[in-house]
Order: C-alpha cells, then structure tokens, then sequence
C-alpha cells in the first residue's frame, strides 16, 4: 500500500535552553544543532520508517541547508522522484527545546512556497496512484487543494497551521487531524458555528459539519476519534477517546507528526481507523522520549510503550 506525501522539508536549527526567554529578555543557550525536519518529511520519515512505501512531492533551496534538510528522506528509502530544487532557501525552522521538553518553533517557509497547484500538476499521475495522499498546512493553499482534488483514494489532512482552504476540501478529509485549537479553526472554516463544548462536542460537530472523519490530537492525553454514527444514519457522530502511554519527555518537537505519519501508515495498511490511533498514540509518545524530531522516531522493529507500561523509557 502506497503513500504520497504533499508536504514541507525544512532544515531544523534547534537551540537548547533551561527555560524559554520571556518578551525582550536574552537566555543562554546550551547547545545547537541543524537537522531534517519539516511537518511533510517529518511524516513521510514517520510512516517510512514503519513500513510505509512513501513518495515526497516538495521542495528544497540551491543553499547548504538542502542536503541536511533531506538526509533522512534519503537514508530512510522515500521516493525523491517530486522533490525539486528551487533556487533560493530552503525552508527553515528555528526551534528552541526548554528543560522540560516544550518547545517554541518559528518557521521560515522559502523554498516551500513553491509546493503549490503547478507542482502538484507535475506529480498529478504519482498522487491519484496513491492508496493515502499526506497533506499540511505548511505549504501554498493552492498545492494543498490541488492534491486533495487529484487524490483517488484516501486524503489524510493535517491541519498544521491552520490556514484558509475552500471547505469542500476539508470534507475531503478521512480523517482531518488537528490539535485542539486547530479543531475549532477548522470548524470555522467550515461556517459552522462556535462551539463552546468540550473537544469530544468540537470533533462531532466536525463531522456534522461534513468532515468523513477527525482525529483531534491531545499530546500527552493521546486523542478523540470522530466517525459518522455506526448505527443511525441520522445519529449523533461517534467519539472515542485513545489514551496515550505516560513517558517522560526529552523533546516535543515532531511528536505530533510521528502520531501523523504512524496513523497514516496504519491507513494505508488497512487498519481501521480507532486502532491506527492507537498505535499511533504509542509511537507519538515514544517520540517525545528522544531529542529532535526525525531522529526520535522508531522503526518496525522498536519496541513502543504502551498504555499502563510506566517502565517506559
């Protein structure tokens, strides 16, 4: 089963810090490193690395942060064949990690700008072959919808930022992941209106809203799962709560595009839905216990912690 990745590659410039600088204040840094990264690669390396067959349709600049940017592309066997260079950057990600794990990420987009509708036009045959098409927010809206339309099997849109799509092209979505504040930025595009409930009532109005599915991803808490009713056609939208495995944190950065690119390779390998959420919930939390993001994420053949396991690393 194939997947196809519409997606960004950046290079990641990552500072470690004790504790993130307030407004107009200057911290120490403890170290730097410059790394693959990228939601889209990220992803593409996350399913990958878990037995996905993947293909990359991006981007990259003619500077030095090109090769660093897709060293793990290459290394972990993904198809390069839709990756063009541009002249200009590449895209950049400037990271800063915090002793507890949090981070802060400010994104230059370069050459990035050029994943757009023209670029998708090139790899029109690759992306309507794919079994899963892998689409962010982290590339040109026309790119994004174009892939969407040119897809003629399963859409899997990250949300990741959330930026201003035509709404019928959510409704593509099976699923649509976002995070909790992307779910209600999602809902808006789509003219429904606010909701003030809980997550569980935001992921159900998504899918009254249209969506064909939701994955609402809660971090540390795991995720929501959204469907159309199983029973009733007119019933109210099922919501299931995937629990995540309790670790402790090293670095954040890239954990949700593990769930993403793990959730994704699941899919393509026929799991339903709930269960590829689970698995994915695993790998996300094993992510955060390494630093980086590409780096961090495991093979086919690592071990995962699981729910309940709190011996894990």
């Amino acid at each position: 089963m194939s997947v196809v990745v519409v997606g960004s590659v950046n290079a990641d410039l990552v500072t470690r810090v004790t504790a993130h600088p307030a407004p107009g204040q200057t911290v120490a840094g403890q170290s730097m490193a410059v790394l693959a990264g990228g939601k889209g690669a990220n992803q593409a390396v996350a399913a990958a690395r878990l037995g996905a067959r993947v293909a990359f349709v991006g981007a990259v600049g003619d500077d030095e942060f090109a090769d660093v940017a897709t060293s793990t592309l290459r290394t972990s066997g993904i198809d390069l064949s839709g990756l063009r260079v541009v002249a200009g950057p590449t895209g950049l990600a400037l990271i800063t990690v915090s002793a507890d794990g949090e981070n802060t990420i400010v994104v230059v987009p370069g050459a990035n700008a050029a994943v757009d509708d023209a670029a998708v036009a090139a790899n029109a045959a690759a992306i309507a072959s794919a079994d899963v098409v892998l689409l962010q927010g982290e590339i040109p809206t026309s790119g994004v919808e174009a892939a969407a339309r040119a897809a003629a099997a399963r859409v899997v849109l990250n949300l990741a930022p959330v930026v201003d799509l035509d709404p019928d092209v959510l409704r593509l979505a099976d699923p649509l992941v976002v995070n909790e504040h992307e779910a209600r930025g999602a809902l808006a595009l789509l003219g429904a209106p606010p909701d003030a409930g809980d997550l569980q009532d935001v992921a159900a109005a998504l899918v009254r809203a249209g969506v064909r599915s939701v994955v609402v991803t809660l971090g540390a808490v795991g995720a929501l799962v959204a469907t159309p009713c199983a029973t009733a056609q007119a019933g109210p939208p099922d919501v299931v709560a995937i629990p995540a495995p309790r670790v402790s944190a090293l670095d954040t950065t890239g954990a949700g595009d593990a769930f993403v690119g793990a959730l994704v390779q699941r899919l393509a390998a026929g799991v339903g839905l709930v269960d590829a959420a689970r698995f994915a919930a695993r790998v996300g939390a094993y992510a955060v216990t390494g630093a980086g993001a590409q780096a961090s994420y495991p093979d086919a053949a690592t071990p995962l912690p699981a729910v309940g396991d709190e011996t894990a690393r």
